[in-house]
């Protein structure tokens, strides 16, 4: 049986990163978002463990610029569990027409980065996070060009989660379901970005999951 996870990184796009501080300052440091969240309840909770929470979340990061960073970024801080949410702003940039999506390398530059770290980081604990949209905002023009391309991503998620043996937290149905409680702007204040209230389910999801895997952080 594995240790309980001492060092846990969080990584991702502007969802993940949350507005946080570049620096060592620790009143910002894990930013305002899921990540924060997750961090201080357990933090509170295991206060006599010591673990250890990282963010290294990116504005704008698409798969392919998650893995040009992955040395700095994930490797060089040795993690016992790598929590990764990646997606839409490969979306973004196909649906934009932008030159920067023209190709499309979202699965291919995912498993790639998921190769490279079961081969340098064997025992590192891996959980991948669905990404999600709702229509609403951004999304709402191209509803079912995003729609489309968005369930093709989680479609490939769950495999590579399968394939590399990672916990796999499904978010779509846990946005959809909430829209029984309020609109979608809500929970994503432009059918993407979460609010506090989307962060916060974002968090609780996360947690029930993971809580319960073998990853669970004790």
């Amino acid at each position: 049986m594995k240790p309980s996870p001492s060092t846990i990184l969080f990584q991702g796009d502007s969802i993940t990163d949350g507005g946080r501080s570049r620096d060592e300052d620790l009143n910002h440091v894990l930013g305002h978002g899921y990540a924060y969240l997750i961090s201080s309840r357990l933090g509170l909770e295991l206060a006599s463990k010591s673990k250890k929470f990282y963010n290294r979340g990116i504005s704008g990061n698409r798969a392919s610029d998650l893995y040009a960073r992955w040395n700095e970024d994930a490797f060089s801080l040795q993690p016992d569990l790598i929590s990764i949410l990646i997606g839409v702003n490969d979306v973004w940039r196909s649906m934009n027409s932008e030159p920067r999506g023209y190709t499309d390398r979202f699965a291919r530059a995912y498993r790639h980065l998921l190769e490279e770290t079961r081969e340098v980081l064997p025992d590192t604990g891996l959980v991948l996070i669905e990404p999600f949209i709702l229509k609403t905002g951004a999304t709402l023009d191209k509803w079912e060009a995003w729609e489309k391309r968005m369930t093709e991503y989680q479609h490939q998620v769950r495999e590579m989660a399968e394939h590399f043996g990672a916990v796999w937290v499904p978010m779509q149905h846990t946005f959809n379901a909430a829209l029984e409680h309020a609109d979608a702007a809500y929970w994503l204040w432009d059918g993407v970005h979460p609010t506090a209230a989307g962060h916060e389910l974002i968090a609780r999801q996360w947690l029930s999951v993971v809580q319960q895997s073998p990853l669970a952080i004790e």
